[in-house]
């Protein structure tokens, strides 16, 4: 994929759900595949995270016949976020060139696990068959907690948001154009060591973004039983989007139970509800394959 002027960001969703897979005939349409998100930004190539839905964008970055060099951003390590790295083919090509950049996150006693050592044990015999010396392309890796990362003209910034362990959202900056990919944060309720500005530092750091990929993973109905999880409900997102002037709203994470059906009756009372309420953001569902632009 490439993006369409010099000046644009696209983005495409390979894997939209949140938690476990879950293929079938029920789930095709929006896709049962775990977080991962293509952004093309002018000549750069970034990944965000690495769930099941980085097998497929593994393939189809090896059957475009170029070089793969690119940065693969993860937001934190529960397993729908990284489950599909091993199975990402571009590893096991020597011409590849791939950093891997996350949050650095620590254990019950506050011990520090680095990246490389949370890549490499994923890796290890218990959990998967094939050695970390298969790995044959050039792997590098760091450390994006809080802060900016930037090349060339491409900036990505990261914020700290409320999930268990040490979670970020992603906004993308590049042309006066603007994308936040945020696939795991519960916006209210729930005890999170971010202090009491946390809501307007984030309103900030999101402000006036173009494109707003946000965990919505419940209806209102079903957050009081799941409070403490770690996401959002539509409605919640939908304030927010409104707050931070976002120009669309995508709403991303999809419970697994959650069918295709039932995903567009909620899009659709989304649209109704924005509307009744003056609100001009446009609403969708994210979608496997699917592409959109800033």
């Amino acid at each position: 994929m490439s993006a369409p002027d010099g000046g644009a960001l696209s983005l495409r969703c390979w894997g939209t759900r949140g938690s476990i897979p879950s293929p079938g005939p029920q789930t095709a349409r929006y896709g049962g595949n775990t977080s991962c998100v293509e952004i093309v930004a002018g000549d750069r190539h970034l990944i965000f995270d690495g769930g099941s839905g980085a097998r497929s964008l593994g393939m189809s970055l090896l059957d475009a016949g170029e070089q793969v060099d690119t940065t693969l951003f993860l937001t934190h390590f529960h397993w729908d976020h990284i489950q599909g790295i091993p199975f990402f083919s571009p590893l096991y090509d020597p011409e590849t060139r791939l950093d891997i950049v996350g949050p650095v996150q620590r254990d019950a006693e506050g011990s520090p696990f680095d990246v490389e050592s949370l890549f490499a044990g994923q890796m290890g015999p218990i959990y998967f068959p094939i050695p970390m010396s298969a790995v044959s392309a050039a792997v590098t890796f760091g450390h994006l907690n809080e802060g900016v990362w930037e090349q060339g003209d491409v900036r990505v910034s990261a914020m700290r948001v409320r999930h268990p362990s040490y979670t970020v959202g992603y906004r993308v900056d590049f042309g006066g154009h603007s994308v936040a990919y945020v696939p795991d944060n519960e916006l209210a309720s729930g005890a999170y060591p971010m202090g009491p500005d946390w809501r307007s530092r984030f309103v900030d750091f999101l402000g006036d973004v173009d494109v707003l990929l946000h965990d919505a993973m419940y209806t209102s109905g079903e957050y009081p039983s799941r409070i403490q999880w770690g996401h959002s409900t539509y409605a919640q997102v939908m304030d927010l989007a409104d707050e931070v002037g976002a120009r669309e709203l995508v709403f991303f994470h999809h419970d697994p139970m959650r069918t295709d059906d039932e995903l567009d009756v909620i899009v659709e009372r989304s649209r109704e509800s924005a509307r009744s309420a003056g609100r001009t953001v446009n609403i969708r569902a994210a979608a496997e394959g699917e592409d959109i632009l800033s």
